[in-house]
């Protein structure tokens, strides 16, 4: 790093007390760096109502009164060049309040964390690293997400797979990046999102509880460990997504929590502070320097670690003042209603700085509301992320997945209500973490019906999902069918993948129905237009069943999907179809090679001039139980007009031209 590395400028301090010091990371925290020729390292706190503040570290045995900060700033920005401290030095603040308390303190901006239980911060330059991605860093520009595939495999990366089954032994970072960057390609996602990858003090959290906003959990290794991991990812064509936690942080001693003595980074109305229903506190979205805190951070994280994308957790609990306030004397804002004006402009803030840097970032808002124009630019009145989650879709499905299909008639809007607001937002359709813990069961366990109904049903809601607009999540262990619900101390039961057959086909079903999505452009191409979805028939209830097409750009990328939620086998199920041609089944959930019955098309299927679901062609199918069946047309009739004798034309189907050709015929 350069001599000048840590030391504020005027311009410096007056962005980080207006809130836009967007690189705030690079003069707060400790930095290894020069001073006169003299190497050490520089550290920089922010703590305005202290009346002195100390440093304890390896450097000074972790004696009291010997490293005493200055007073850079009148508005509390604390300064100390150490020429003992090096790269690897344990440390803490320690804060002297105005009341005379003496708080130990981790360092907010901290670039590592001693490992738990140990609560230290650690010094660490992030510098040097020789990033190897520069290929996959001009093709995100060159090619915007919104029309490519997005399918996210969720990982928590303490449980997916562990040394031993019931250790505490964690994968590193370099473990994983071999094994679970491999195990994502094969699988055939092409982005992983990770749960919370800040330093927190307790493995049960998740991370969604934290202390180290800046620091890569030590868990798995170092810094430049993780770097690796994202490193390999990009080489190996994978993105990289991080879960992230702006809405609250944990009350641990040594964390934020009444950083310097008195609220800081939290609320000082306790009512607003307090997130009742998690033990955690809310941090402060109207204080300037919080903000500067907040959006730094989500810029380090794409700066520092390449990282693609950032799911923004518990918006809803931003944008209203009373979440899980339930049974409390409801806040109100200056208007006198719920909305808290201060998280709106803070996340409106938040995403023009990230792609004012960023461009090509993925801003992800996890939102169980019905908050208007999440994904609509700040200018036009939005929040301006650019995808938001469909909880909607989620709850819809799988409350319709887990009746019995006999009474599947009777909820059948459940699986067509989302058709209507599908457009209204960049979608992500998450099937995560948190539809698999806390008794909620599996999504496998949550199938009714016997074993092989089970797995059936579950297919079908994979193959369905596969063909509604938007972009696709699915939590680690669902792709093999986990019976059992998500263990946050043990790893997956990947046990059932060495001999139990139907998890076997599981898995075998899922990395074919992901290679079918990221080949058929249609499910991609026009994810977020009214134009790439038309539907066939929404309204047979009687039989649950739906009938959709998705479009893409050219004609011959187009695909019907038709879906059948009981294992009521329909041998002669007649569907409307834009083109006189043939047509081939091109997917079928029902496989025998997926655990399936077998059943269904396996040749090509002529339409005929049948008018039918207000389309004038029409083919019969075999609809398979509990099965999702993609056709496609792969050639069609062209009708010609023939001249015969006294001047009469009689219509005939002479040749048959392939799809490919249709948009060159239908210029002729």
């Amino acid at each position: 790093m350069g001599a000048n590395v840590g030391i504020p400028s005027s311009e410096d301090l007056f962005l980080l007390h207006e809130g836009s010091l967007y690189h705030s990371y690079r003069i707060l925290g400790a930095h290894v760096s020069k001073t006169k020729g003299q190497e050490g390292v520089r550290f920089a706190v922010w703590a305005p109502h202290a009346k002195q503040v100390y440093l304890l570290g390896d450097f000074n045995s972790w004696q009291s009164g010997t490293h005493r900060l200055e007073k850079f700033s009148t508005l509390g920005l604390w300064i100390l060049f150490v020429p003992e401290a090096s790269e690897g030095d344990y440390y803490k603040f320690e804060i002297h309040s105005e009341t005379g308390q003496i708080l130990l303190k981790a360092d907010p901006y901290a670039f590592y964390s001693e490992l738990r239980p140990g609560t230290a911060s650690r010094v660490v330059d992030l510098e040097g690293y020789e990033w190897k991605d520069q290929a996959w860093q001009q093709q995100k520009k060159e090619n915007p997400a919104y029309n490519k595939p997005l399918s996210i495999y969720e990982v928590h990366l303490g449980t997916w797979r562990k040394k031993d089954r019931h250790s505490e032994d964690l994968y590193t970072y370099d473990q994983l990046a071999e094994e679970l960057v491999d195990y994502a390609v094969e699988m055939g996602y092409t982005h992983i999102e990770l749960m919370p990858l800040a330093e927190h003090p307790f493995d049960r959290s998740w991370g969604y509880q934290a202390t180290g906003y800046f620091s890569v959990t030590s868990r798995h290794g170092t810094p430049k460990e993780f770097m690796h991991f994202v490193d390999r990812c990009h080489q190996k064509g994978i993105g990289v997504i991080m879960d992230w936690v702006p809405g609250h942080f944990c009350k641990d001693s040594h964390g934020l929590r009444q950083f310097d003595g008195k609220p800081l980074y939290e609320y000082e109305d306790p009512r607003k502070a307090e997130k009742l229903e998690w033990g955690t506190l809310t941090f402060d979205f109207g204080r300037p320097e919080v903000q500067s805190f907040l959006i730094s951070n989500a810029v380090f994280w794409m700066d520092m670690y390449h990282i693609d994308g950032i799911r923004v957790d518990a918006v809803a609990s931003m944008l209203h003042l009373n979440f899980g306030r339930w049974s409390e004397e409801p806040i109100k804002n200056q208007w006198g209603g719920d909305d808290n004006p201060e998280a709106i402009a803070f996340l409106r803030k938040l995403n023009q700085a990230v792609f004012s840097f960023y461009p090509d970032a993925l801003m992800m808002a996890e939102d169980s509301t019905d908050w208007p124009l999440v994904t609509a630019p700040v200018h036009d009145g939005g929040l301006g992320f650019n995808y938001k989650w469909n909880m909607g879709w989620m709850n819809d499905m799988l409350r319709y997945m887990k009746l019995d299909p006999i009474n599947r008639k009777y909820h059948h809007k459940l699986i067509t209500f989302s058709f209507m607001y599908a457009f209204s937002e960049n979608y992500v359709l998450p099937l995560s973490h948190d539809e698999v813990v806390h008794g909620k069961r599996s999504l496998l366990h949550k199938m009714p019906g016997d074993y092989w109904q089970k797995f059936a049903n579950l297919r079908v809601l994979y193959g369905y999902m596969t063909g509604h607009p938007g972009k696709k999540l699915l939590f680690m262990g669902s792709e093999f069918g986990q019976f059992d619900e998500w263990k946050d101390l043990e790893e997956l039961d990947w046990f059932l993948l060495e001999g139990y057959e139907k998890h076997i086909q599981m898995h075998h079903y899922v990395k074919s129905l992901n290679q079918f999505y990221l080949d058929q452009p249609a499910l991609w191409q026009l994810d977020h237009h009214q134009d790439g979805f038309e539907w066939i028939n929404p309204h047979d209830e009687s039989q649950s069943v739906v009938t959709f097409m998705r479009k893409g750009k050219l004609p011959e990328d187009d695909l019907i999907l038709v879906c059948n939620f009981t294992p009521v086998v329909h041998p002669d199920y007649r569907i409307g179809v834009p083109r006189l041609g043939v047509y081939e089944v091109v997917f079928n959930s029902d496989a025998t090679e997926f655990g399936g019955s077998g059943q269904g098309n396996s040749g090509p299927i002529s339409s005929e001039e049948r008018s039918w679901h207000g389309l004038s062609n029409s083919l019969a199918l075999c609809i398979p139980p509990l099965a999702a069946v993609y056709i496609k047309c792969v050639s069609e009739f062209q009708t010609v007009i023939d001249e015969v004798e006294g001047g009469n034309q009689i219509c005939a189907v002479k040749n048959v031209l392939p799809c490919s050709s249709l948009e060159e015929k239908d210029e002729d």
